[in-house]
């Protein structure tokens, strides 16, 4: 079922972005009570609508058939996720409300006080394919810093994206929110995304979430600044004298515990010290849970029941149930090889070597880089965030998760008494 639209998506999106610019000057102004009542009602609210959500998302799940089971994952609302989407939001509510908060303050010779203060992007804009969760973090993450939204769901999730925006709207209106403040595109013409990335004079920044070809299609027609969450082809680096056991738990929850996600492992490195001893092991606990292994010749010398990796295995983002497996010679090699290869989302470094640990820090150009942990914590509700808006693997403004902090800038504040400049 697609909505029915009585204007074109031009005027329609007109009509959201004045909206919208209209709502961000008043959300920027909002004190932090409103904003954490509003937040802790549509947190009830979802709660209490949670069959509800799950009937409007049978509606969605039933048209999903020609989705991979990636999308159709990522699509399904169980009873976990409404329950978490509800953490997220009460999560955001309990976090420091950045709008206003006052950095790097100094005084100058002459009596001024300069410094930072953080403020709203302004109005946001988010096209987004599959996950209706991101409808309730995004929606929470905007009001909390200050920001007027304008979101674009795919149209395989039009029914539970409808569901929770309607919710999240009619909460915050009665906890005194700007109606406008929260916008969902009641279409799903894909016209309206080519709209969206021409209203410049309304939205400040467009923010993708989906697959590549979603990705590449915002960042090429936009007319607004983007940042992107493009491929998530992470790594898992064992280097030599690594604890092996605690190795193999890392690995496999790296790639298995959820491997539609886009913080799954992709290509595991092993060095070569270490892969006569793990290897065996470490390939039994993934085919175990059902990995289908690819990997390099020397890896399969090792264990022949590995398939052989093409060049463009090293590339794939798979996110299903299969791991590249390559043996490196060194620490360098397996830099070189993730700087030349890995899409700078998420990478770990399993090992022993503090110094060693450190290097990889810094030597790997990605937006998140573990030690001793599993690439499935590079999410804004493990960091801390609350929620996240998605992982940028760009260079600015923001990169990886992006929580309330991301979401704003910071303008320069000027604090005097009188002075005149001479």
């Amino acid at each position: 079922m697609s909505a029915v639209s009585v204007v074109s998506p031009a005027e329609l999106i007109h009509t959201m972005g004045a909206r919208a610019r209209a709502a961000g000057y008043r959300m920027a102004r909002l004190s932090t009570a409103v904003k954490v009542g509003a937040l802790h009602a549509m947190a009830d609210a979802i709660e209490g609508a949670a069959e509800y959500l799950e009937t409007e998302n049978a509606k969605d799940l039933a048209g999903a058939s020609a989705l991979t089971k990636a999308a159709q994952d990522r699509l399904r609302l169980t009873p976990k996720v409404i329950a978490s989407m509800v953490k997220a939001v009460r999560e955001i509510a309990a976090l420091p409300d950045p709008i206003g908060a006052l950095e790097d303050v100094r005084v100058r010779p002459n009596g001024l006080r300069i410094g930072h203060m953080r403020s709203p992007l302004g109005v946001i804009g988010i096209i987004y394919e599959s996950r209706p969760n991101v409808t309730a973090d995004a929606g929470a993450l905007c009001l909390m810093s200050g920001n007027a939204v304008i979101l674009r769901g795919g149209s395989e999730a039009f029914h539970s994206n409808t569901a929770l925006a309607k919710l999240m709207n009619d909460a915050g209106a009665k906890a005194g929110l700007p109606p406008d403040a929260i916008q969902l595109v009641p279409t799903t013409d894909r016209e309206a995304v080519g709209a969206m990335l021409k209203a410049r004079q309304f939205i400040d920044v467009i923010i993708p979430r989906g697959g590549k070809s979603l990705v590449e299609r915002v960042s090429r027609e936009s007319e607004i600044p983007v940042i992107k969450h493009l491929d998530g082809n992470c790594t898992v680096y064992v280097d030599e004298g690594a604890d092996l056991a605690a190795a193999i738990s890392i690995v496999v929850n790296s790639k298995a515990s959820r491997p539609s996600a886009c913080n799954s492992a992709e290509t595991l490195l092993i060095h070569r010290s270490e892969a006569d001893a793990f290897l065996p092991k470490v390939a039994r606990a993934l085919l175990s849970a059902g990995v289908e292994l690819r990997a390099c010749e020397a890896s399969r010398a090792i264990v022949p029941a590995m398939k052989p990796a093409t060049e463009e295995d090293w590339y794939a983002e798979y996110l299903e149930l299969i791991l590249a497996v390559k043996i490196v010679d060194s620490f360098e090699d397996a830099v070189t090889f993730i700087n030349k290869y890995g899409s700078h989302h998420t990478e770990a470094i399993l090992t022993r070597d503090h110094a060693r640990a450190m290097e990889f820090l810094g030597a790997v150009d990605s937006a998140c880089v573990h030690i001793n942990a599993s690439t499935r914590f590079s999410d804004g509700g493990e960091y801390g965030l609350g929620a996240e808006i998605g992982i940028s693997t760009d260079k600015l403004h923001a990169r990886g998760p992006m929580g309330l902090r991301e979401l704003t800038n910071a303008k320069w504040v000027v604090f005097g008494n009188g002075q005149i400049r001479e």
